[in-house]
């Protein structure tokens, strides 16, 4: 069976784009893979702590030296990193909310980046320590920014997932899609075609 992680960030919640985007392309994965376990983290109604000095301390922290309360912060830091060490795929809606990724996810990478469990330092640069596997990027916008300066969530994600070993990574964009309704539906079908490309 295929494990896949489920990551969603949009206020909106099952109705803004990215996430509906996210069943779509949940829905070609079941048809490219059958029966699959899916694990869904909503980063808008569950929201991840924004890193502060005192989770960063605790992160940083010795093993042999962390108090309870720190204990916990890293506790909650495994429990994520293990959600993707768990899966086969992981599926990542993201809406553009001022040129940049939503700050809950931001706060999300954040908590699963730590030296020496998800990367390492060497002499020639960081190393990712996950194993590579799949990662499918649903970008929802509503203007067009894909290929142009004002695009910043791209490389950001794709650097982002890169320094933690993840380089089998897909971008789906549907864009313009607050510039009319037909400009919207074009968009919504171009995504859906290729999502269907990337799991046939």
């Amino acid at each position: 069976m295929t494990n896949i992680l489920v990551i969603t960030t949009s206020i909106f919640g099952a109705e803004g784009q990215s996430s509906q985007l996210v069943k779509r392309m949940l829905d070609q994965l079941r048809q490219a893979h059958g029966e699959a376990h899916i694990v869904t983290r909503d980063l808008a109604t569950e929201p991840v702590p924004h890193l502060d000095a005192t989770r960063f301390a605790a992160l940083i922290a010795g093993a042999d030296d962390r108090n309870d309360e720190q204990k916990r912060v890293v506790d909650y830091s495994d429990s994520l990193i293990q959600e993707i060490q768990d899966a086969d795929i992981i599926v990542l809606g993201v809406p553009m909310y001022n040129f940049g990724i939503p700050s809950a996810l931001k706060a999300y990478f954040d908590h699963i980046a730590r030296a020496g469990v998800t990367f390492r330092y060497t002499e020639n640069g960081p190393v990712g320590l996950l194993e590579d596997r799949p990662v499918y990027v649903l970008a929802a916008r509503g203007g067009i920014y894909a290929g142009t300066p004002n695009d910043s969530q791209t490389p950001h994600v794709r650097s982002f997932l890169g320094l933690l070993g993840l380089k089998d990574v897909h971008f789906v964009y549907a864009e313009g899609l607050n510039m009319g309704d037909d400009r919207k539906t074009t968009a919504l079908r171009e995504a859906g075609e290729n999502m269907a490309n990337l799991t046939a």
